[in-house]
């Protein structure tokens, strides 16, 4: 019997998931790369002066997407409130929701939430390497295809081994070693 109830209830549970999936945000996976790649497209051509960045890996869940942009111009320490000063206006500006600031002096970074549910976040790694990561919600399952969104700087290989930041901007790594 206790087989049963596990059994019905993982059953319940699968079912309201996948439920879950198809009333949504009605789309699909595809759908949601494509709009995670024009909230990365709409976010990083805000950033005055632009930036040098690469696609980092695309990876899928059961239900949902997520799309990754490097940055590999060097963001110095004395500039990386400015750059995400930049990034949290413009995310403001677009409505969209603000859930945490990181104000780290070494790893800041900002999580918010798109009107459509995606989370959106920009965080900084070693070196003063800038990470912006969009996550969908739960949508339809269906093959992604990679971005068409061309980088602004090298692409890498298979996109696991991206080097740390090494292109400079005489604004952004100003004062960085």
């Amino acid at each position: 019997m206790r087989y049963r109830t596990q059994s019905l209830g993982a059953t319940i549970l699968l079912g309201v998931t996948l439920l879950g999936c198809r009333t949504g945000i009605g789309m699909d996976m595809q759908m949601a790369a494509k709009y995670s790649d024009k909230v990365l497209d709409e976010t990083l051509v805000q950033i005055e002066p632009e930036v040098q960045w690469t696609h980092g890996p695309t990876t899928t869940g059961s239900c949902d997407v997520t799309r990754r942009r490097t940055v590999m111009t060097v963001i110095s320490g004395d500039r990386r409130g400015s750059f995400l000063g930049v990034v949290d206006r413009y995310w403001r500006e677009s409505d969209y929701e603000i859930k945490t600031i990181n104000n780290d002096g070494d790893f800041p970074a900002i999580y918010a939430q798109t009107k459509r549910g995606f989370g959106v976040s920009l965080s900084f790694g070693g070196e003063g390497q800038a990470f912006f990561e969009v996550d969908s919600p739960c949508v339809e399952k269906s093959d992604v295809a990679d971005s068409t969104t061309k980088p602004t700087a090298p692409s890498y290989e298979g996109m696991e081994n991206i080097p740390r930041p090494h292109l400079r901007s005489d604004f952004w790594s100003a004062g960085a070693p």
